[in-house]
């Protein structure tokens, strides 16, 4: 009888978390969709936010431009290898941007009290904080990085084989994952810190800075900590190491280029119950 009832209550747990996700995916999708109808009824300036987002972004790549116009390599990568670090680094960031980077937006709720109005609605609160003011222009962060990975793609020699072409979509979900992941915490430390946008902003936008040049220039000490406490480098510098038949940072063997899907999970889960923990701390403005 006791295991019949541990049965049953585990099973009944599942269903509730299950209806829960589906509920979750239900109002995202129903937000959004708000969001892009508003959008479109203005094409003309949806259109024009969609150009600026697309020519700020390829400022980034200007740069890198400009530092190849002086030299010939960057940490031992030549100009289509630190595209390639950076195609895969900006459209990995800008699907996970796109979906949900209106977390960062959850500390002006905090400080204004507006939480309290997502609490009362009937459905989960962390789908209608992502998709809260969904903004379909930074589909140009996207297009821009697509085609610098193109041109990568393009201009770069590598040994294609089955797995390699297998493991470039995978690392692309795989990162935007990731990176959702760090959205996620970042708005749940904002529990704790009430506004703490720039901090995260520093995790997400500046990770993906990071990203996009060779690890190679950077210092023993940053990359382990971007691998194995944040970690970032199994968005891009993992997986290209092993397309551009690279050496590894840290000499990790070389399996750790297919393992992107699995950090992308674990980092979803531990978000969750970051995010979980940090509501039950929400108290209320009172106002």
């Amino acid at each position: 009888m006791a295991r019949s009832g541990v049965a049953g209550s585990s099973a009944a747990g599942r269903r509730v978390g299950e209806n829960r996700l589906v509920d979750g995916v239900r109002a995202y999708r129903m937000i959004t969709a708000m969001w892009i109808r508003s959008t479109m009824a203005y094409r003309a300036s949806f259109a024009m936010t969609t150009l600026g987002n697309f020519a700020a972004t390829a400022l980034d790549f200007v740069a890198i431009l400009l530092m190849f116009s002086r030299v010939d390599a960057l940490g031992g990568y030549a100009l289509p290898e630190v595209a390639f670090l950076y195609g895969l680094s900006s459209v990995s960031f800008g699907l996970a941007d796109l979906a949900i980077g209106s977390m960062d937006r959850l500390g002006r709720r905090l400080r204004d009290g507006t939480l309290d109005t997502l609490l009362v609605r009937p459905a989960p609160v962390l789908a209608q904080v992502a998709a809260d003011r969904f903004a379909l222009r930074r589909l140009g962060r996207v297009t821009q990085g697509a085609l610098v990975l193109t041109y990568a793609l393009w201009t770069v020699d590598i040994d294609w084989t089955v797995p390699k072409l297998l493991l470039m979509p995978v690392a692309l979900v795989s990162g935007a994952g990731i990176f959702g992941a760090v959205f996620v915490a970042g708005a749940a430390f904002q529990f704790v810190a009430q506004d703490a946008s720039e901090a995260q902003n520093a995790f997400t936008y500046g990770g993906t800075t990071l990203l996009q040049y060779p690890p190679t220039i950077f210092g023993t000490e940053l990359v382990r900590g971007v691998t194995f406490v944040l970690p970032l480098a199994f968005v891009n510098w993992l997986p290209a190491a092993y397309v551009l038949d690279r050496p590894y940072p840290l000499g990790l063997p070389g399996w750790v280029a297919f393992t992107p899907p699995l950090v992308a999970v674990a980092c979803g889960a531990l978000a969750g119950l970051a995010w979980r923990a940090g509501l039950r701390t929400y108290r209320s403005t009172g106002s």
